[in-house]
């Protein structure tokens, strides 16, 4: 499954850091950046979830949310968010269902060697619950600011 802009985000409910559930239309009224990330405490990953971080004060001020998406346990996610202080939820994906329901549970390829791993994505979902702008294969470098200023032509 693939989601398209223009289409409802599809809904979950999941585990996230803390011992907490978040269910993503329980959040409408706000934008969300939803970004779909490999693995805790990984070069990129790192780099991508600080790159969040530290435009967190940005994102406020456009009244916006962001929610980082692996299938890491609840228990990584915990360690990972208090060892970078990230200010935002990390929801734990462990079934891949909502990697299912967002295409981002892709076949890879690495040195010839093919297997399944997440599509480094991100969904930017309006304050209706409509999705407003896809990336894949994201890129890290300067990912941030294009979700920003993609939430900008939001307003």
């Amino acid at each position: 499954m693939s989601v398209e802009e223009g289409k409802k985000a599809p809904d979950f409910t999941a585990a996230t850091d803390g011992g907490k559930k978040l269910k993503l239309s329980e959040l409408r009224g706000e934008p969300v950046a939803l970004y779909f990330y490999p693995k805790d405490d990984t070069p990129g990953c790192t780099t991508e979830a600080c790159g969040f971080r530290d435009a967190t004060p940005e994102f406020k001020k456009l009244k916006a949310l962001v929610i980082g998406v692996s299938k890491d346990s609840v228990a990584r996610h915990d360690k990972f968010k208090a060892k970078y202080e990230l200010p935002f939820p990390l929801v734990s994906d462990e079934d891949g269902k909502i990697c299912e329901k967002y295409g981002t549970w892709i076949e890879k390829s690495l040195y010839g060697r093919k297997y399944m791993g997440i599509d480094r994505a991100t969904f930017l979902i309006d304050k209706e619950g409509v999705v407003r702008k896809v990336w894949h294969k994201v890129k890290v470098a300067g990912h941030v600011d294009e979700v920003k200023e993609a939430l900008k032509a939001l307003k």
